[in-house]
């Protein structure tokens, strides 16, 4: 409800989450310890802006203090979610440009409140590979939220010259495919056009 409901960020814990894909919406994590206030600017390049594909993550100390990360081998972020619904998101390293953060590990764990999991993710240059006919150049993972749609994308491959491929799941050439309604998620696929 307010900034004192919020816990106090651990170092280098992203204090707000921005998602840019459709209306940007930010979502609290954290609050800066101290006077210090957590950046809530869609400037990505405000010093305190981790960027992945359409969300930033932004936290308390200045990037330039995380090391690069190397590819496939160091875990750029870990994301817990906790028994209660709480998440927190901490920053290792930051990934080289052009390239796209991918799941690692999951990992479960017990407490006396329930069962939580902790996600590592790693870096991966961004696909170079020609698309394919009738090969997805994206994948769109829609997660229905109470009172909005969370959503990932994955681009798999680069379309041909003079073709594009769809950037929101809702375009043109984007078709529906699996959905887990146990989690509220549906998937799509997107083709070059």
């Amino acid at each position: 409800k307010s900034e004192d409901d919020l816990p106090t960020c651990s170092p280098f814990s992203v204090c707000n989450k921005i998602d840019t894909y459709e209306t940007p919406r930010i979502e609290r994590q954290c609050r800066c310890a101290g006077s210090q206030t957590c950046s809530s600017t869609l400037q990505p390049y405000d010093g305190h802006t981790v960027t992945d594909k359409t969300r930033q993550f932004k936290l308390c100390e200045p990037i330039k203090k995380l090391p690069k990360c190397r590819y496939f081998r160091d875990v750029t972020w870990t994301f817990i979610t906790f028994p209660d619904n709480v998440t927190q998101q901490i920053m290792h390293c930051t990934c080289p440009k052009n390239s796209v953060a991918y799941i690692i590990k999951r990992q479960a764990y017990q407490t006396d409140q329930g069962l939580g999991f902790q996600y590592s993710f790693a870096c991966s240059p961004q696909s170079r590979l020609r698309c394919q006919r009738k090969e997805p150049c994206r994948l769109f993972t829609v997660k229905k939220r109470p009172q909005f749609e969370e959503v990932n994308t994955n681009t798999l491959c680069q379309c041909p010259h003079a073709h594009y491929c769809p950037s929101h799941h809702k375009d043109p050439g984007v078709i529906p495919g699996k959905a887990y309604t146990e989690d509220s998620i549906r998937a799509y696929s997107g083709y070059c056009m």
